[in-house]
């Protein structure tokens, strides 16, 4: 899975020496579809009034049954005796009142019985509340970016339901949230768009005392966040990852060392070079290699990295996305531009292969959690928050996409020790010290790097 920027979608500033890389998306195809995985929450049990119910139809029973046999006393004196009626009417009234007094009594006892139940009913109710969590939250998310065991454990340890929606790319998550389109209490843009959904009012900001799992997170990533949310307000980090060359060590010719950018202008390699088909992608080499920053905005800068590329055009095999891997592990190609998340899937397929981050630098990405202004369930948004904060739930979400976590307790609960100390997975802080992440330059921006990436394709 791999982030796909769309032509002049966005552009990076450079970060501070502390960063640290991760593993760029994977399978984008696997971003191919939207779908909606909708799980159940468990239902609360009910409760039943039967006892008091049952208890209170007992009074006119009791009455009825006295008064009968009061009158028929009363009409047998009567016919016997005038004065023993008398009597006998009197004795039946004061029957009558007395089970009428123990009827009530009961009826009291009862009521009062009933009552303590339900308030012990109340109670555990109210017990149980404390940990389970009722109705639903809406999660939007990249295809492929979660472990599907992870939302069924949420479900069974909170009681709330997730609803989870998937997008393709970041330009088609957009215009969905920015139109109110389909109301969202999370979402897991990447760098760039988050910037771009700050500067249109689209994020409300998070309330980190209600996520005390946020610990977990190493403050390498929150302080390379703040490229793109400059007071980490508003985002909290998922995945992250580098771009780099990937190279067949068989196919390189002896003596040649890859570290460079420059390689992938070397005429020896003419029809061997793969490059990624994304404009910020694609000009972020000559940039870096040029010394610019990566978020330029000046035309001069712009059109001298088109040149650059339009002058290596003739070397490159193709400008592909995802076939960037297949090819590689099939040894189609010498050289290949692609996302760190990719390389170490391709490494496992063919051991020939290894990835560089180039001396030069490169971008570094991230894709981070928001809460949209316009959502409708921000507790359960927080509460899911913390539980993919959690070092073990953490885990097994790189297990299952094998992307970089910034979550420092569930790197110590990696197992394999290759991939833990990996620095394909993990870079250290020299090999991203020049390293930028992407942020969005807005609608005159884009256009102008549309403008020579046109230049740049049709040449």
């Amino acid at each position: 899975m791999r982030r796909t920027i769309a032509a002049g979608a966005a552009i990076a500033i450079l970060i501070p020496s502390l960063l640290t890389g991760c593993i760029k998306k994977v399978d984008e195809p696997a971003k191919e579809k939207e779908t909606t995985a909708v799980t159940s929450a468990a239902n609360d049990p009910s409760t039943s009034d039967a006892d008091q119910t049952e208890a209170a139809s007992t009074e006119p029973a009791a009455r009825d049954e006295n008064t009968s046999k009061a009158v028929s006393a009363q009409e047998d004196a009567s016919r016997e005796n005038g004065t023993e009626a008398d009597n006998a009417q009197a004795n039946a009234t004061e029957a009558d009142d007395s089970h009428t007094t123990e009827a009530e009594a009961d009826i009291s006892g009862t009521n009062k019985a009933d009552s303590m139940k339900e308030e012990e009913k109340d109670s555990k109710a109210a017990s149980a509340a404390s940990t389970k969590g009722s109705g639903q939250v809406v999660v939007y998310n990249w295809g492929e970016y979660i472990d599907p065991d992870v939302l069924e454990q949420f479900e069974e340890e909170t009681g709330i339901k997730v609803v989870y929606e998937e997008f393709e790319t970041n330009e088609i998550m957009y215009p969905k949230v920015a139109a109110g389109a389909a109301t969202y209490d999370l979402i897991c843009p990447s760098d760039y768009m988050i910037s771009k959904m700050l500067e249109n009012d689209l994020l409300q900001p998070i309330n980190f005392d209600h996520i005390p799992n946020y610990k977990n997170i190493d403050q390498i990533y929150i302080d390379q966040s703040k490229g793109f949310d400059p007071e980490n307000k508003y985002s909290i980090p998922y995945c992250w990852g580098t771009v780099g060359i990937l190279y067949n060590k068989s196919l390189i010719e002896e003596g040649d060392v890859v570290d460079s950018w420059e390689i992938l202008w070397d005429e020896k390699y003419k029809d061997n070079i793969l490059m990624q088909d994304s404009v910020r992608d694609a000009f972020m080499i000559p940039e870096k290699m040029l010394g610019y920053d990566v978020n330029t905005l000046e035309e001069s800068e712009i059109k001298a990295c088109a040149d650059k590329l339009i002058e290596q055009k003739p070397l490159v095999q193709a400008y592909v996305i995802d076939q960037v891997r297949d090819k590689m592990i099939g040894e189609e190609a010498a050289l290949g531009v692609i996302f760190s998340g990719e390389a170490i899937y391709t490494q496992r397929e063919n051991e020939d292969l290894e990835y560089v981050i180039p001396k030069e630098g490169s971008n570094v990405w991230i894709d981070s959690w928001v809460i949209p202004k316009n959502a409708g369930n921000v507790e359960n948004a927080e509460r899911f928050l913390d539980f993919l904060c959690r070092g073990d739930i953490a885990l097994k979400n790189f297990e299952y996409i094998t992307y970089s976590t910034p979550n420092k307790a569930a790197r110590e609960l990696i197992e394999d020790e290759e991939i833990r100390n990996s620095t394909v997975a993990f870079p250290t802080e020299e090999m991203l010290k020049n390293c930028s992440v992407y942020t969005y330059l807005g609608e005159d921006g884009d256009a102008l790097y549309a403008k020579y990436w046109d230049k740049v394709k049709s040449s």
